[in-house]
């Protein structure tokens, strides 16, 4: 159940476009048709509309999120396009393709549309709906399937709002979806392409467009990771103590909720007042700022393990795990 479920209504996308601007820009989540499947869209530069994405889908781990938007000049705002990334998006863009690319580092996107990661997926919609909701609406989309997870993908208005009423504010009824498969996902971060996720672009139609694919690689901390094809993410350098109820003087605090230890030598807050949407929000950008050499680790005390907080926990346990090179798994102070 969400922390406050709101009233979803579906409208014909031409009579609710205005209202479906208005919503998206308050930081709102709209659905919306695309040639693929509806989305579930937001604010890509919006941290705490983003973690609503999440909190509506009931995703149980922070994947990233592809982000829509208009055309290529758009796009290099938010990631660098290597000639191969150029090959791809002027045989596919607009349509039902969507490219990994290097994340620039002054990207308008919360961290948390990459799952902390330095890439990110984005895809030129053909749908006219989209695209004039983009056009007006002046904002980077994301948008994951408008569905809560785990559930078949809506290629219709009535999908939507069966899978996703009370969490949704509106739906743009833009028809049923041509495709009605979500989109191809390539790497185009090396020198060959490398398909992440089949989609109606196909391989062959890839490979004429950039030549032979790559292999996708299997190993668990490879950095190729998109929609639909997860395992690594960003971790911070310093070790990570998770469940921690006390803090030493060296090290750094992720806390959340009013009752945080004393003691650390920098403290950063989820949520004050506890709230898991707005931890969310904070998470990879809080876990950045106190990845700092001049700290010892970084503890960090409980979070429940409800609603985001099964998202959020995922996501520290595998920043917890112990990886190849990396500082081992800090002690806890009380027990050294």
């Amino acid at each position: 159940m969400m922390q406050s479920e709101i009233e979803t209504r579906s409208r014909e996308a031409a009579e609710g476009m205005e209202e479906a601007v208005a919503l998206l820009r308050a930081g709102q989540l709209v659905a919306f048709p695309t040639e693929t499947v509806y989305g579930l869209g937001a604010d890509a530069g919006d941290d705490r509309t983003v973690a609503k994405i999440f909190e509506a889908k009931g995703r149980p781990r922070f994947n990233p999120l592809i982000v829509h938007t208009l055309g290529v000049d758009w796009a290099v705002r938010l990631a660098e396009l290597s000639p191969l990334a150029e090959r791809l998006a002027e045989a596919f863009w607009p349509g039902p393709f969507t490219l990994v690319l290097p994340r620039r580092s002054n990207a308008p996107l919360s961290l948390l549309v990459s799952a902390g990661l330095d890439t990110v997926a984005i895809r030129v919609p053909a749908h006219p709906v989209a695209r004039e909701l983009l056009r007006r609406s002046a904002r980077f989309v994301a948008a994951p399937s408008a569905n809560r997870s785990g559930a078949v993908s809506p290629t219709t208005a009535a999908h939507v709002a069966e899978s996703l009423a009370g969490r949704v504010s509106l739906v743009l009824d833009g028809g049923a979806c041509k495709v009605g498969l979500e989109s191809t996902v390539v790497d185009a971060t090396g020198e060959q392409p490398v398909l992440l996720r089949p989609g109606g672009i196909t391989r062959e139609m890839i490979e004429k467009a950039a030549g032979p694919l790559a292999e996708k690689k299997s190993n668990g901390e490879s950095r190729i990771t998109s929609p639909g094809q997860l395992e690594s993410h960003y971790a911070p350098a310093l070790p990570l103590r998770l469940n921690a109820t006390s803090v030493g003087a060296e090290e750094a605090l992720l806390a959340f909720g009013p009752d945080a230890p004393a003691g650390a030598a920098k403290t950063l807050n989820l949520s004050q007042g506890g709230n898991l949407v707005e931890a969310a929000a904070n998470l990879f950008a809080m876990l950045r700022a106190l990845d700092d050499p001049a700290y010892s680790g970084i503890a960090v005390v409980p979070v429940p393990e409800r609603e985001l907080g099964a998202a959020i926990n995922d996501r520290l346990r595998r920043a917890a795990a112990p990886r190849p090179g990396a500082a081992t798994v800090a002690q806890d102070p009380s027990k050294a």
